[in-house]
């Protein structure tokens, strides 16, 4: 894990990317259980931390993701914004000035959950990207020193959003459909499950790339 925030570009770049490239698939989940805004709700947000990117890579890790929380909550808006909002600033909190590891990006990231899942009132098991970060934050702290903790993190997202297929959903406008909803993988779970790949992909490969 960087100490500094100058690869936050490129995390922010692979981020974009992988959503573009998921986008028809991300959008016809949402479709059928959703509202269909997913994507262009998450790439506005996306786009505007794109062009603040030099910026947020000039900062320390605490305020960047304080800047990265507040920007996400103003240019997505609605529910997803003020969730994704909150993870950021709450990851943001309990990173004070401590040097950047896996073992103390983990544990702001279980908190960062921790949040989410106070603000959404809602948790494991309802079919949204809570099925995703929940496993993904216990896997992260239990394996943060783990020579395989990428590995790790990437089989349990990916193992996380397809779960949700068989979920009934209980948060959110899918819950309207009741039983109607098993079937289709939640689309906020798949596109958390995208997101965090890419950033193990970027992160992996700089930790194994020779200086």
């Amino acid at each position: 894990m960087s100490n500094t925030t100058a690869l936050l570009p490129e995390l922010i770049l692979a981020v974009a990317k992988t959503i573009e490239n998921n986008a028809e698939e991300l959008t016809s989940l949402d479709q059928a259980i959703g509202d269909g805004d997913h994507v262009t709700n998450l790439q506005r947000g996306i786009q505007a931390l794109a062009a603040q990117s030099e910026a947020l890579s000039q900062l320390a890790w605490q305020a960047a993701l304080q800047k990265i929380g507040m920007t996400v909550m103003a240019s997505i808006g609605g529910a997803s914004g003020s969730l994704y909002g909150t993870l950021f600033l709450a990851m943001s909190k309990n990173l004070q000035d401590e040097p950047l590891t896996l073992t103390t990006f983990a544990d702001a990231f279980s908190k960062g959950v921790e949040a989410l899942k106070q603000r959404g009132k809602t948790d494991k098991g309802e079919k949204t990207m809570l099925d995703v970060l929940i496993p993904v934050a216990e896997r992260l702290s239990q394996n943060a020193n783990t020579p395989d903790v990428f590995e790790q993190v990437k089989l349990t997202a990916v193992t996380g959003a397809e779960a949700t297929r068989d979920m009934v959903a209980t948060k959110g406008r899918a819950s309207f459909l009741g039983e109607r909803s098993r079937g289709h993988i939640d689309a906020g779970a798949k596109s958390s499950q995208l997101m965090i790949c890419a950033i193990v992909d970027v992160l992996s490969e700089k930790s194994t790339t020779p200086p």
